[in-house]
């Protein structure tokens, strides 16, 4: 739902001036409230206020909540527009602007709207979260703290082979359930044990900033989060795009439920001129004015552009990067796949 306030704060404080002479201050002494003015009334979204501090689970212990907020569509509309006084009067007129502000990269209105959330998190969730240092953030301290024994178990599903294409990525290829339940068996024994190690080191009085090195990274840790909605958008472009972890993928999309409330307007434009939009590089682009213009292509206008680039420009509009118009890669033949490894009872790699 859009909530429209039209010019909001700066129409308000225009009619609330209206008629009224500021009195002239020439001095620090001097400074006071001039309380003859009504104070202005905080802009609210009612859809938000009801899901303010609520939960949304994610993974097995994990959450994300919006804490506090700050700003709306209509903020953006009156940033953008500061300098036509009582601004527009229509709906419609609000949300071309701002689509026109995200199409055309004009930021820095999306700059007035503000959200703070609450998020617990793997701890290597998290530090790949705060690579993203365009946020204020404070964290849970094991220093301080004692850490709970919360920690992340990956459900049978996310159990994966490494990818033998993509160094930071998992493959597709099926994995025996065998292989499943003796990797969760590995991972549920060392988080026991390490949690016991760090249990003993505790009882024992070792310095809590020493004890929390025992630890894995599969540990929960929280933090409080405040990003203004530009950057926010940056980071939900990354983060929920399909080649993200699926560990932080999967809270990413969580706060996307917020800012769908939040910025309906602005998140739609997000969806549509941002993440799911295609960007094309200048040899790109050249290849497909000229299909449009109807020119055939030959194997000569794909020289530019390397096999990587043109496996991710087939991508880009669902087409096989074997079968391009005009393109005639070489033939190969495919390498045969290796078998399915197996884990034994000591943890190495065997076959039955």
């Amino acid at each position: 739902m859009y909530v429209h306030y039209g010019m909001g704060h700066q129409g308000f404080f225009y009619r609330a001036m209206k008629g009224k002479n500021m009195s002239s201050v020439s001095s620090i002494e001097a400074l006071r409230f001039d309380e003859s003015i009504t104070p202005l009334p905080r802009p609210t979204v009612p859809e938000v206020e009801a899901i303010l501090g609520v939960p949304i689970p994610v993974l097995d212990h994990g959450f994300v909540r919006l804490i506090d907020y700050m700003g709306n569509d209509a903020a953006i509309v009156q940033a953008a527009r500061v300098s036509y006084g009582a601004g527009t009067k229509k709906v419609s007129e609000d949300k071309a602007l701002i689509r026109y502000l995200l199409r055309h990269k004009h930021t820095s209105p999306f700059e007035m709207v503000e959200v703070k959330l609450h998020i617990k998190a793997p701890i290597f969730v998290a530090r790949q979260w705060v690579r993203h240092r365009t946020a204020s953030a404070n964290e849970i301290s094991g220093r301080y703290s004692i850490l709970s024994d919360e920690m992340y178990l990956p459900d049978d599903t996310q159990v994966s082979f490494q990818s033998s294409d993509n160094k930071q990525g998992r493959s597709t290829n099926e994995v025996p359930d065998a292989v499943r339940e003796r990797v969760r068996e590995l991972l549920l024994t060392g988080q026991r044990e390490s949690y016991a190690a760090y249990q003993e080191l505790i009882d024992a009085e070792i310095a809590r900033e020493l004890a929390r090195v025992a630890l894995p990274v599969s540990v929960y840790t929280e933090w409080y989060w405040k990003m203004n909605l530009h950057n926010l958008f940056h980071f939900l472009a990354l983060r929920t795009d399909a080649h993200a972890q699926f560990e932080i993928r999967i809270f990413a999309e969580a706060i996307c439920l917020i800012v769908q409330r939040l910025a309906p307007v602005a998140y739609g434009a997000f969806i549509d001129y941002a993440r799911d939009a295609t960007h094309l590089s200048a040899p790109e682009r050249q290849i497909v004015v000229r299909a449009l213009r109807g020119e055939p292509l030959a194997p000569s206008d794909w020289a530019g552009i390397g096999k990587r680039e043109r496996a991710e420009f087939a991508r880009k509009f669902g087409l096989d990067p074997t079968n391009l118009p005009g393109y005639a890669p070489v033939s190969a033949t495919p390498p045969t796949p290796a078998p399915a490894p197996m884990l034994n009872g000591n943890g190495h790699e065997g076959h039955d």
